[in-house]
């Protein structure tokens, strides 16, 4: 521990370990005050001196980490340790202050609110892992702070996630069919009504499949020209009201595909239609 850390952490012990033993158990008895994130860090310092004093016998960080959990209990944000201030490898110092550089990222990024007590605890394993390295003598406590501390940041990050957007439900198909008059091309009232209506339920985003058909009273080929009229009738009434040309797709199958099967010649009103099947 650094000299203004330590001086720090000593001033005012008059009576070292009566001293600590009162903080301690001030810290223990206390009743955390302030938002869910402070009183949960609160907890998270008073586990940290509590082993510390009692434990480990570690008066000063005991003393140190008390008064810490003393300010949260307050109500205070108490911020994660900061690197300088301890005694650290090179090594060890830069691993520590990408540590708390990922941390302070989910902190300050709304984590003390959204997720108080993720955050807290992803705080108290980084002071657990930052005290214990400094020490840096006993590995099996360094390893159990700085794999929860891991562990705790894969937690809070996995919870800090935004939820992701939901997917919109593929639209299921859907069929209107408008009919024609006798060799007619032309739109009536009621063809028109029914397009309005195919507008509203599809919109400007949707694709639109025009295929028009003919009955079979009239020569094949005719027919086959015929049922392309009409499906390009529809298509230009589409167009109009404002879908665009590259979300509609055009066909004429003649007589070849009839709604109602007729022997060759004989005029039937179901087959003189164009289907709009919109998905």
């Amino acid at each position: 521990m650094k000299l203004m850390k330590f001086l720090s952490a000593v001033a005012g012990l008059a009576f070292l370990a009566g001293c600590t033993a009162t903080e301690v158990d001030q810290l223990r008895m206390a009743e955390p005050k302030g938002s869910a994130f402070t009183k949960a860090l609160a907890d998270e310092y008073s586990q940290i001196a509590t082993f510390e004093a009692d434990e480990m016998y570690d008066w000063i960080d005991a003393t140190y980490f008390a008064r810490k959990g003393l300010r949260a209990a307050d109500g205070e944000v108490v911020l994660p340790e900061a690197v300088e201030n301890w005694n650290l490898t090179d090594r060890h110092a830069k691993e520590l202050s990408a540590a708390r550089a990922r941390l302070m990222t989910q902190l300050e990024g709304g984590a003390r609110t959204s997720n108080p007590q993720e955050a807290a605890h992803a705080q108290g394993r980084f002071d657990c892992w930052i005290e214990q390295q400094e020490e840096n003598h006993q590995p099996d406590h360094i390893a159990a702070c700085r794999d929860a501390f891991i562990a705790a940041m894969k937690n809070l990050e996995q919870v800090m996630e935004p939820a992701p957007e939901p997917t919109p439900e593929p639209m299921e198909p859907v069929e209107f069919v408008v009919y024609f008059g006798f060799d007619k091309d032309n739109l009536t009232a009621e063809a028109r009504s029914v397009l309005d209506r195919a507008v509203a339920e599809g919109g400007m985003d949707a694709e639109y499949s025009v295929t028009g058909h003919a009955d079979r009273a009239g020569p094949e080929d005719y027919n086959l020209g015929l049922s392309l009229r009409r499906a390009n009738s529809v298509r230009e009434y589409l167009v109009g009201k404002g879908v665009p040309k590259n979300n509609l797709s055009l066909a004429g199958r003649g007589e070849s595909e009839p709604a109602v099967p007729t022997a060759d010649g004989v005029a039937e009103q179901a087959n003189r239609r164009v289907e709009i099947v919109i998905q």
